[in-house]
């Protein structure tokens, strides 16, 4: 089985944790033992482990996709994949992304813009960016640009440039030198680098490099739209916001339907026998589990260590999650 070896003297961590967890903890092992105890998996049951590993609950779509993995839980197998949907269904959050590119397109061209970004008008967001300079629209342009290349709109747009973050490794490898295809603009790139967002990250205060913000901008994130705001707000010179940028892991805490997620951790340790498990709990998803056999047991145990790692997650993640920004930028920072 492929693992992914996390340092010396560490446990190797299996690569369907790689989603929550760097290094095996006990409660893993112990998981980890069920498998083996069933091995050879069937290819049914490797599909469902798959959706576990591949669960993101900064997802907007991270509720759907839970649904569907109990789903395939309780039949030992799936066909539908996280996030499935018919041929030319729209979600709404696609026409927000859509309506964001629209906005920030028609700011960058000069044109002024009557729709609105989800409920916010256009005109009422692009307002943030005050006084137009050529500094600001250098970083609209890169917003404009991770926000397209990450929907693909239009579908021949090019990829977007990471400012601060590697490509192969961008947790523990950020950038110290300017990318090769901004080198024209270094002075702009450098600029953006070393204004910092002066946040908070799980209450603490914390410092966020603009660029980096620019980076993490996901429309995928159940926070897209707070967040365009912050960045919006940043590069027209606010930098103290009264709410924190929520990327990935960071600020995961803030994320809405905790609480029902913590229900549905303890119904599925619930499921898998725990007596301890105190706490309300989902009759209707116990039931809908079925019987717990050995394999059902392994995948509902496998989910609610998952749920729990990334709502909670350790120390070593939590770090790689922070987007604390490389010295070098945030020491140039006055503030």
């Amino acid at each position: 089985m492929e693992t992914v070896e996390v340092g010396p003297l560490t446990e190797l961590c299996r690569a369907s944790w790689r989603n929550c967890a760097l290094e095996a903890d006990p409660e893993i092992l112990e998981i980890d033992r069920l498998e083996d105890a069933i091995a050879p998996v069937e290819a049914g049951l490797a599909r469902v482990r798959g959706l576990i590993t591949g669960l993101e609950l900064c997802h907007h779509k991270a509720e759907r996709w839970l649904a569907n993995i109990v789903e395939a839980i309780r039949s030992g197998d799936s066909d539908k994949g996280l996030g499935t949907r018919s041929e030319g269904q729209l979600h709404p959050a696609e026409e927000v992304w859509g309506s964001a590119c629209d906005a920030l397109s028609a700011w960058c061209a000069g044109r002024s813009v009557e729709a609105s970004v989800g409920e916010v008008p256009a005109a009422e967001l692009l307002a943030l960016l005050r006084e137009r300079t050529p500094l600001k629209e250098w970083q609209v342009q890169r917003v404009l640009e991770k926000v397209r290349s990450s929907i693909h709109w239009p579908a021949a747009s090019a990829d977007y440039v990471f400012l601060l973050l590697s490509l192969e490794d961008y947790e523990s490898s950020p950038r110290d030198a300017c990318p090769e295809q901004h080198a024209a603009q270094e002075d702009l790139w450098l600029a953006t680098a070393r204004t910092t967002i002066r946040d908070t990250r799980d209450g603490a205060e914390a410092r966020l490099p603009l660029a980096l913000a620019i980076d993490m901008l996901w429309p995928c994130h159940w926070r897209f739209a707070e967040n365009l705001r912050l960045v919006l707000a940043a590069i027209g010179g606010d930098l103290e916001p009264d709410e924190p940028f929520a990327a990935c892991g960071r600020n995961i805490s803030m994320r809405p339907g905790r609480s029902r997620l913590e229900v549905v951790c303890r119904t599925l340790q619930r499921f898998c026998g725990a007596s301890s498990a105190g706490g309300e709990i989902d009759e209707a998803l116990l039931e809908r589990l079925g019987d717990p056999t050995p394999s059902k047991r392994w995948l509902a145990a496998s989910l609610d260590k998952t749920i729990r790692l990334q709502l909670d997650p350790p120390a070593v993640v939590a770090e790689l999650s922070a987007l604390s920004g490389p010295d070098w930028a945030i020491q140039a920072d006055p503030g």
